[in-house]
């Protein structure tokens, strides 16, 4: 175990801005198709499960080191959930899937990670997956452009880039990413898959359910509706975790598909997250379900401290951008 260490750094191409720019119009074509099928909505994640209000407990005790940002102090918070579908459409949750359990923390007061000004929340956005399946954001933009024009288009953008074998092997391992057995949303841990910066300090976030409660042994065709009988059970808690950066060739800030061993960098519990029982038949809950669906859930939305780090989290950026404009998101 090595201790965590401030010696981190990002590496910027020069052409980095020009190609984001490329990646915007490709993904803002991806949004205009899909919302002509399935009415506005997000670029990636256009289905919400489930919206959900949550407290955000930071904790007294933990390590001076990780006391940086909204964790520099003990204290609670609103917050809003927002539970989804990784897919660019709107289909079965039956069907094999990334997850996404997006945590916004409210009332928080401070400079912003995009330096223009301060921000009022704090956002977490986490996936049931501890790494990304691409390095760097120009793999994963040409996977996502090729799985949206359907037909041959991945075989050959993969056969393209990678030749036949690593065709096949690429194939077998975004289907195991996506086909990966989910219990439900009680039950599994999330992850940030890449870092962000903790003050002077950078790591990787992690949500841990801490009950032990019996998930789902198969497939759901409602996962909102099962996070739902969960909570009519009683309240959900979380460990919130951060796994701190500790060299370059251990965790490495650019290459957001490995996976930081915890035997070198372990995660610190740093907050509580607790989710109870929710007024599920009043108009107001509608009211707030649309709230939430609205709303900007965004890494970038961000204190200055909690910056995203790394070549996908700045391409993140500007798509998530173009996507909320695309869809009239609510600040």
């Amino acid at each position: 175990m090595k201790p965590p260490s401030t010696d981190w750094k990002e590496e910027i191409a020069a052409d980095e801005e020009q190609r984001f720019a490329g990646y915007v119009e490709k993904f803002r074509a991806i949004q205009e198709k899909n919302s002509k099928l399935f009415g506005k909505g997000r670029i990636l994640h256009r289905k919400q499960l489930l919206g959900l209000k949550a407290e955000f407990e930071v904790l007294s005790q933990i390590p001076e080191y990780a006391k940086q940002g909204i964790f520099r102090k003990p204290g609670k918070f609103e917050s809003w959930i927002r539970l989804s579908n990784g897919s660019m459409q709107i289909q079965s949750d039956s069907k094999g899937d990334i997850r996404g359990f997006a945590i916004k923390v409210k009332g928080v007061e401070g400079p912003g990670a995009l330096q223009s000004g301060n921000v009022k929340a704090q956002d977490f956005l986490l996936i049931n997956l501890e790494a990304f399946s691409s390095p760097k954001s120009e793999e994963f933009v040409g996977l996502v452009t090729a799985v949206a024009d359907g037909g041959l288009s991945l075989l050959k953008y993969l056969v393209g880039r990678y030749g036949f074998f690593g065709a096949l092997s690429k194939i077998k391992k975004t289907a195991a990413a996506f086909n990966k057995p989910f219990s439900g949303f009680a039950t599994e841990k999330f992850y940030s898959a890449a870092p962000i910066s903790w003050g002077p300090y950078a790591g990787r976030v992690r949500l841990v359910p801490s009950q032990n409660r019996s998930g789902n042994n198969g497939s759901s065709s409602d996962w909102g509706n099962e996070m739902k009988l969960h909570l009519q059970q009683g309240s959900l808690s979380y460990d919130f975790q951060v796994q701190f950066f500790v060299s370059e060739n251990v965790t490495p800030i650019e290459d957001a598909s490995v996976n930081w061993p915890e035997s070198e960098a372990p995660y610190v519990t740093v907050a509580k997250l607790t989710i109870s029982g929710q007024d599920w038949s009043s108009p107001a809950w509608e009211e707030f379900q649309k709230n939430v669906e609205q709303a900007i859930f965004d890494p970038w939305e961000a204190l200055l401290e909690h910056k995203p780090l790394g070549d996908v989290m700045r391409a993140r950026k500007h798509v998530y951008f173009a996507s909320q404009k695309g869809r009239n998101a609510v600040q």
